[in-house]
């Protein structure tokens, strides 16, 4: 979070939930099948459920899965009616960058570390199958608690992605911060017997999956800065207000209200 907070959009701005099935459903019949919910913060929106319940219908229209990002940390409470409402149990994604309180509270500038765990934990046990863990690495902030997250996927379908450091408004990149996923991958083969197993990627995969030898879940590296992935990219983002991108770091919208 950078030190002077983010910019909300105005309530009147946003897409309503009508809309947002109207677009969606153009999308899904133009060849789209999966839709990801994202941020920003998701569960801030108090039509939230309302909206899933929207994008479900269209899944006669061939939309396979929803998804779903989210901090983790008012998720746990609204997750039992989200899963109701036709979130896929294979699309969630929880950001967590550090496994420590307070140094999540001081990367955060927020409370509620210990939620974030519980909604992870919670996922679990209602069956998503895997939980993705959205881990954004920074040397000489978290990078010393790579060992730490592998171990979440020893016994449990927790799949862990950690994502190289990008350059985003606010947030004081720099390359020294940036941490190779070579190297990552390395730390772990040296501390983990057997190291890293490459595994199949689907098709339009953003990450490069691995398992560690005997572990339940996987470990992912998002090399969006050491190995980009630009020419294999089928994704557009639609922002809340309706503008639609079709890069994450492109300046260039086009509105579709």
């Amino acid at each position: 979070m950078p030190a002077d907070g983010v910019a909300l959009t105005a309530s009147q701005h946003l897409l309503t939930p009508q809309e947002v099935q109207r677009l969606a459903t153009l999308f899904v019949k133009a060849g789209v099948t999966k839709i990801r919910l994202t941020g920003g913060e998701p569960t801030v929106r108090k039509d939230l459920q309302e909206i899933v319940q929207r994008l479900s219908t269209l899944k006669p229209l061939g939309l396979q899965t929803i998804a779903i990002t989210s901090n983790g940390i008012a998720l746990g409470r609204q997750l039992p009616g989200l899963v109701a409402a036709g979130l896929s149990l294979h699309g969630l994604n929880i950001s967590l960058d550090s496994l420590k309180a307070e140094r999540f509270e001081r990367l955060t500038r927020r409370r509620g570390h210990g939620r974030v765990l519980q909604s992870i934990q919670q996922a679990v046990d209602m069956g998503f199958d895997p939980v993705k863990v959205n881990v954004v690495l920074q040397r000489g902030v978290n990078d010393d608690e790579v060992a730490d997250f592998v171990e979440m996927t020893r016994s449990q379908p927790v799949n862990v992605r950690f994502i190289e450091y990008m350059p985003f408004d606010g947030n004081v990149w720099s390359t020294a911060k940036m941490v190779p996923y070579r190297e990552v991958m390395q730390r772990i083969n040296d501390r983990f017997p057997g190291g890293l197993q490459r595994q199949q990627d689907p098709a339009g995969e953003v990450a490069k999956n691995f398992t560690v030898p005997g572990f339940t879940g996987s470990v992912s590296f998002v090399t969006s800065m050491t190995h980009a992935f630009c020419g294999d990219c089928n994704r557009l983002r639609l922002l809340a207000d309706g503008a639609l991108k079709v890069c994450l770091f492109g300046a260039n919208e086009v509105s579709l209200r």
